[in-house]
């Protein structure tokens, strides 16, 4: 979260991260309503001195044997007009802090420029087909392993059944990736998929995100939208050593979203669900190799692919498309034979201290002792679902059946394809 006091001293700079997201925010209004509570903060400081005043002259007063009645009625004069002086202070200190919470993160100078994302590099050669291709609906309905029927009658729309090889698969996918990732350094982390207020306002889905997230309103959790919900949270109001960062953690989790808004209408297959389930990799890091560890974080999670023979692209995202916690990212996309396009199946980011500053996380400097706070970088390891629509499309093969990728193989007791049974 920024500052007012940062908001006001880069204003320039603070309208530029607006324009260059797309964002409408009445920074002007904002800047009138911090004048005003910073008034009424000095007001509330003038009265309390005041009320101090007063409180040693009745002191005074009575060691001196005098009557100190009119100054008693003068103190309390001066509380009641502290008391509403004060009120009105939090509801200003609550305004502010609703907009500071509402603001985006900065942009890094590496955020390229415009509303278009940059291609960085790509893998792997796109897949030939001298047939018709289906799409993974076609395709999972057809092998009996996708039932979206079954689905609707006994939640709604927007989620699914897996049968068969198909849960199998997504199992197999869920555990392949943790084993990989461990290897890579990563700690596995089984966390709650439900958060409180705090953690979720932590990482930034609150309040921004409020209509896209399922609330638990009788215990006030919040069911996760992604494992670094919670993975961040694991040090929440702590210090941490600056000698044990990098820290690495990776957790799979069910997640849940409401997709409220316009992508929500057109939820096809399962290419946007309201539950689906990921494998998120976070790290803890220094200013200085924050970014460092973001390449690395983005390589690892481009590795799954890579094993699993599915031919993607990363792309730098742009200032319209970057998360609003992120000041730095990527898209990996894998490509999809039926949409004929590459399609985002995980996001990579450094939210450098934004997470860190809402979630009070900080390191000490192992040479002067002196406090930060911490880097906090993101991405999923990779999102099952899309992962699972990939392998559909990408290896299916003109008779209707699908080749399991060999790395998966093990992980489905030696099956080599998923085909009507």
């Amino acid at each position: 979260m920024l500052s007012a006091r940062w908001i006001r001293n880069n204003l320039d700079e603070a309208k530029e991260i607006l324009e260059r997201r797309g964002l409408q925010l009445d920074l002007d209004k904002f800047l009138s309503l911090d004048d005003e509570r910073r008034d009424f903060i000095q007001k509330c400081d003038e009265l309390k001195h005041k009320q101090n005043l007063y409180s040693k002259k009745i002191g005074k007063s009575r060691g001196e044997a005098k009557d100190p009645q009119n100054l008693i009625k003068e103190m309390q004069g001066v509380s009641a007009e502290m008391a509403r002086y004060e009120s009105k202070r939090k509801d200003l200190e609550k305004e502010s802090r609703n907009f500071l919470l509402n603001f985006p993160n900065k942009l890094h100078s590496g955020v390229p420029r415009g509303n278009k994302n940059v291609e960085e590099r790509r893998w792997g050669k796109l897949p030939q087909f001298e047939f018709p291709v289906k799409d993974h609906q076609q395709l999972g309905e057809s092998l009996g392993i996708l039932d979206f029927k079954s689905a609707a009658r006994m939640t709604g729309r927007g989620f699914v059944v897996y049968k068969g090889l198909g849960a199998r698969l997504e199992r197999a996918l869920i555990n392949f990736m943790l084993d990989l990732h461990i290897t890579q350094g990563y700690e596995e982390i089984l966390p709650p998929f439900m958060t409180n207020a705090a953690a979720t306002l932590g990482t930034g889905q609150l309040p921004k995100f409020r209509e896209e997230i399922y609330k638990c309103e009788r215990d006030d959790y919040y069911l996760v939208p992604t494992a670094e919900v919670p993975l961040v949270n694991l040090h929440r109001e702590e210090i941490l050593a600056e000698e044990a960062l990098p820290l690495s953690y990776v957790g799979y989790s069910p997640c849940f979203r409401r997709e409220a808004g316009a992508y929500g209408k057109k939820i096809q297959g399962i290419i946007r669900q309201h539950q689906f389930n990921k494998v998120e990799l976070v790290k803890f890091a220094t200013p200085q190799t924050s970014y460092e560890e973001l390449e690395k974080l983005t390589l690892e999670a481009e590795e799954v692919l890579k094993r699993l023979g599915l031919s993607y692209r990363v792309m730098k995202l742009c200032g319209e498309e970057i998360g609003f916690s992120a000041a730095f990212g990527c898209d990996i996309e894998v490509w999809l034979p039926s949409q004929e396009r590459f399609v985002e199946i995980s996001t990579c980011s450094n939210c450098e201290d934004f997470q860190a500053r809402r979630a009070s996380i900080k390191f000490r400097d192992k040479e002067n002792k002196s406090t930060h706070y911490v880097h906090t970088l993101n991405g999923s390891g990779l999102a099952i679902g899309r992962t699972v629509v990939a392998i559909l499309e990408n290896f299916q093969q003109e008779n209707g059946r699908v080749l399991i990728p060999e790395v998966l193989r093990p992980y489905m007791q030696g099956e080599k394809w998923i085909e009507k049974s």
